[in-house]
């Protein structure tokens, strides 16, 4: 059919991809259900909507680099102290996003701090925002690659870009002066224009020997600490208990 066809390239020119894929069905439910040619209209504009959201949200997920999948239903909150179902309930809205909010998870190794900033990304990318997550490791690399790498430029441009950045393991590996400069400059771009999330080990008060230098530190945690939410948590290692049954049961 000549008008089939006609349709098709019309939908191609105009970008309607979602639409080409469903105009069958489309077409054989109008036909069943002998609906109004506004109403059909409307099928084929809210068919498009559906299309683009689901594609963006999956572009989304992808550039976030969330290194695993993690919901708050399975974190124990009854193992941690500092922080409860009552503060993510406070959380889910994203509001904090709206109002560039920091949220800032400070506690020993093990307790799940990487497991709630992940939960809270894949939260924020389920209601449409931007999000990027890199461990501070791989975040320095970047930083140095960008201006002589390709594929490091456009990732921190995505990331300086996102509307969530969540930068992970933040003192459990030496940063030396120039990389404290990077992250300092990185932070400084992104204020009141991003919400930042950081998991560490190590307190306020360690951040000056862990960065090497007092003046550039206070300013950083000016900025970061200027619209925060900050959870110190405490409790037992998730991992450890896991290991130690582990090696148990291989020795039985």
């Amino acid at each position: 059919m000549k008008a089939y066809k006609d349709v098709l390239d019309l939908a191609s020119i105009l970008g309607l991809k979602g639409f080409k894929e469903n105009i069958d069905a489309l077409i054989q439910e109008a036909e069943a259900q002998k609906i109004s040619y506004l109403s059909f209209l409307q099928k084929i504009l809210l068919s498009e909507v559906s299309d683009r959201a689901k594609k963006r949200l999956h572009r989304n997920f992808t550039g976030a680099r969330l290194p695993v999948e993690k919901q708050f239903k399975t974190y124990k909150f009854e193992r941690v102290e500092g922080i409860t179902q009552k503060d993510i309930a406070n959380l889910v809205d994203c509001s904090w996003l709206d109002r560039h909010e920091n949220i800032l998870l400070f506690g020993p190794p093990g307790i799940g701090k990487t497991h709630i900033a992940i939960a809270l990304g894949m939260n924020c990318l389920a209601k449409g925002y931007t999000v990027c997550f890199e461990r501070v490791t791989n975040l320095m690399r970047l930083l140095k690659m960008a201006g002589i790498q390709k594929s490091a430029e456009f990732r921190l441009n995505r990331i300086m870009k996102a509307n969530l950045i969540i930068i992970d393991e933040i003192g459990y590996t030496p940063i030396d002066r120039k990389e404290a400069n990077m992250f300092f400059n990185l932070v400084s771009e992104v204020y009141e224009k991003s919400s930042i999330i950081i998991t560490s080990n190590k307190s306020f008060e360690n951040w000056a020997e862990m960065l090497g230098d007092q003046v550039m530190t206070t300013a950083l945690l000016d900025r970061l600490l200027h619209h925060a939410k900050i959870f110190n948590m405490n409790g037992d290692s998730y991992r450890l208990p896991k290991k130690i049954k582990k090696e148990e049961s291989s020795q039985k």
